[in-house]
């Protein structure tokens, strides 16, 4: 069984798909992890993502990204180190937007979320699973909410791990990564023609999980 859940930064995928994972006894996969993990890989070796797009991907294709997943939760790797803390800033945030906007890059990384949800019942969240990695999926959910509350949870996010940002500079960063995920020309942020969209502009956490579930509880 494969469950596609999509939708732009900040509407709570990554978190709510977790837990769904864990009270439907699938595998969650944070497909975001490996574009963040690949503009890590970019970040370290000074790479001007959008002006040296060749460079990026010769980066990315000599660096071994790995996905683990346990109970424990899931793990990403990068050349064998551990850099699952590490790849939560606005930095690397924008640099995943900018390497995952490379065909080629996309490529790469979609034959592994393919590989992995080939032998379990899975969870995977992204940008365009339920269009491009996963058309097939049975189930297939598009996650959004206001831009302003988008970030609202961002910004909340970041300070409670100690970061120096703004409101104000949260909402911009995530506002240009919508523009750049939506209007990339290889497998862009839409909503799959079959998807079910759900705005949790209005739902605290707990009914944004609870409506979910429903959802995927009628398709079972």
């Amino acid at each position: 069984m494969q469950i596609a859940i999509d939708g732009p930064g900040g509407a709570g995928k990554s978190t709510l798909s977790k837990l769904l994972a864990k009270k439907l006894g699938f595998v969650y996969i944070d497909t975001g992890a490996m574009y963040r993990a690949a503009g890590l890989a970019c970040l370290r070796q000074n790479v001007v993502i959008r002006e040296e797009t060749d460079k990026a991907v010769s980066v990315v294709e000599g660096t071994e990204i790995d996905l683990t997943v346990s109970e424990e939760g899931q793990r990403i790797f990068l050349n064998g180190e551990d850099v699952t803390g590490l790849i939560r800033t606005p930095e690397v945030s924008m640099a995943a937007s900018d390497v995952s906007a490379i065909p080629a890059v996309r490529l790469r990384l979609v034959a592994l979320q393919r590989q992995l949800a080939s032998t379990r019942d899975v969870i995977m969240d992204g940008r365009d699973i339920g269009t491009y990695v996963l058309p097939d999926a049975p189930i297939k959910i598009f996650l959004t909410a206001s831009s302003d509350e988008r970030a609202r949870r961002r910004f909340i996010e970041l300070k409670e791990r100690g970061e120096n940002c703004t409101f104000e500079a949260v909402l911009a960063e995530l506002e240009e990564r919508d523009k750049n995920d939506s209007t990339r020309a290889f497998a862009p942020l839409k909503p799959a023609e079959d998807s079910i969209i759900v705005d949790t502009t209005e739902l605290n956490f707990e009914e944004s999980l609870a409506r979910l579930y429903d959802i995927i509880q009628e398709r079972l």
